[in-house]
């Protein structure tokens, strides 16, 4: 490992490992990737965008402008405090197998119908304006998950609209859970 290169504990499929890796990748900040399991023993956690908002302050992923300030972390904490919580694994564990899809539909559908509304007077190009920011690092991994529960999208044109086009940047390609080293072979792009 190189002198002062950080490390980011991540699974290659965690929405919030995944908003990690865009912040870095739009930072460009280089750093080593050291893969854990989230399935075995709890996993861990990692809330650090905002420490490398701190730390890394450009590009900015919090809008200069107050207003926009609170609509971006506004949008953040609905879809990772609302919605992707709702539908982790240990959650799943809870309502069994037989429920998993259609609690996670579920929970997924009645946070977009939020998320589209809000969106609708937020949006620019991206979440908040024209300018990517930590809602559109929130958005992506979460919009992955609804296609991964089958969740249809077609109520959602503009938070289906923003995600196509974050997706092509490319920090959201290069933090792509299909591109992690841990990436089971089957699921690598």
């Amino acid at each position: 490992m190189q002198a002062g290169k950080p490390i980011l504990y991540s699974y290659f499929r965690s929405s919030c490992s995944w908003r990690v890796r865009i912040a870095l990748a739009l930072k460009g900040i280089d750093y080593e990737t050291v893969p854990i399991n989230l399935i075995k023993d709890g996993g861990q956690q990692l809330a650090i965008i905002e420490y490398l908002e701190e730390m890394r302050p450009t590009p900015r992923l919090l809008p200069q402008d107050p207003k926009k300030r609170a609509s971006v972390r506004m949008i953040s904490d609905l879809i990772a405090g609302g919605i992707q919580p709702l539908q982790n694994l240990s959650v799943l564990k809870q309502v069994g197998e037989e429920m998993q899809l259609t609690w996670a539909q579920n929970a997924i559908t009645c946070g977009f119908n939020a998320l589209e509304q809000i969106l609708q007077s937020t949006a620019g190009i991206y979440c908040v304006g024209d300018e990517v920011t930590m809602a559109d690092l929130c958005l992506v991994p979460q919009v992955a998950n609804a296609e991964r529960f089958k969740v249809d999208l077609t109520p959602y044109p503009t938070i289906s609209s923003i995600n196509k086009r974050l997706l092509v940047l490319e920090a959201f390609q290069v933090s792509h859970p299909c591109r992690q080293p841990d990436t089971p072979t089957e699921l690598r792009a």
